[in-house]
């Protein structure tokens, strides 16, 4: 290991350490130590320092570290085009070259007669074949090789440079993360002790198991997660999962109803309730009149019925059903 891969390895691990922590402090020094350094596409793949010098352009907010980061990264790609270029060009060389070449050139024959008695004669020319044969082979692995195929241009970036698309991994990844933040919410898991990183992964590994296709209802069944959780008006579904009395696979399964907050659940409750009420009274102990208007289908025929709803000093509330739409309204 040549002096300059030393100090790459020794940068890439300081820059693996900041990745890490998310914390980009100190790391303008090491990028400008990198653009120093002379770097091959060897030492790219052995360290995986442009995978590092990318993840903390993304992480940080200082436009300095950005643009060194960018430069860098681009400098590096160029080296990526010169190895694609000299891989094709040795391919076109060798597959331009006539095929039987590397086994006349040991016989030292020019004549042609001669060629085809190598070739077509008996015994020595069949056993001078075989023994020349061996060194042409390390010609064959050079002319097939994969960079030369449209896919392979991926294969040698993708240890240095990720792709810009993210996978299933990666978003399944952040989703673990936003469910330990979630959880972690008001600090309410230092008192009670409890692994956040652990309960999201089991979380997020539930919803996997019941929607593996990472798709659209994949994202809004552990976005739910996350927003009910993370409620400041209900703090016990929070601390039920936090101390497993909810566990992380009937959290994954549960319903919104049933990870509401029980004030949200009496003022929905009421509110079915006071509909109920006024289709029933509106429909079966109205009385029949034509004063009233509907305002969907302009017809008069109507049954209406009065229901102290209030405090009595308020006036009471009029229920209206329409009796030819069957539209319904109120009014005070």
């Amino acid at each position: 290991m040549g002096r300059g891969e030393e100090d790459v390895v020794r940068i890439a691990k300081r820059l693996e350490k900041m990745v890490t922590r998310k914390s980009a402090d100190g790391a303008l020094d090491l990028l400008k130590e990198l653009q120093a350094i002379p770097m091959t596409l060897g030492i790219l793949k052995v360290t995986r320092v442009g995978m590092l010098v990318n993840s903390l352009r993304k992480l940080t907010k200082d436009e300095e570290v950005i643009s060194i980061s960018k430069i860098l990264i681009k400098t590096w790609k160029k080296l990526l085009g010169v190895d694609q270029m000299k891989r094709r060009s040795s391919h076109d060389s060798s597959s331009s070259s006539p095929p039987y070449s590397p086994v006349e050139m040991p016989e030292g024959s020019n004549s042609g007669p001669e060629g085809k008695h190598c070739e077509k004669g008996g015994g020595g020319g069949d056993r001078r074949r075989t023994e020349t044969k061996p060194p042409s082979t390390p010609t064959t692995p050079t002319t097939p090789t994969t960079p030369t195929s449209p896919s392979t241009p991926g294969t040698p970036r993708s240890p240095a440079f990720p792709s810009a698309g993210t996978s299933s991994e990666v978003v399944r990844e952040k989703c673990r993360e936003m469910l330990a933040a979630a959880l972690k919410t008001n600090d309410d898991y230092v008192k009670y002790a409890a692994n956040c990183e652990l309960i999201g992964a089991q979380i997020e590994d539930s919803i996997f198991q019941e929607l593996p296709a990472v798709d659209q209802k994949y994202k809004n069944r552990v976005r739910s997660r996350i927003s009910n959780l993370k409620d400041p008006k209900n703090p016990n579904l929070r601390i039920s999962v936090l101390t497993g009395a909810i566990s992380a696979s009937c959290m994954a399964k549960m319903t919104a109803e049933e990870m509401a907050s029980d004030e949200l659940r009496e003022k929905r409750k009421a509110m079915t309730e006071e509909a109920i009420r006024a289709h029933q009274m509106a429909k079966t102990g109205g009385t029949e009149t034509d004063l009233f208007s509907c305002g969907k289908c302009k017809k008069k025929r109507c049954t209406y019925t009065q229901v102290q709803t209030r405090s009595a000093d308020e006036p009471m509330t009029t229920f209206v059903f329409c009796n030819e739409c069957g539209n319904r309204w109120k009014f005070c």
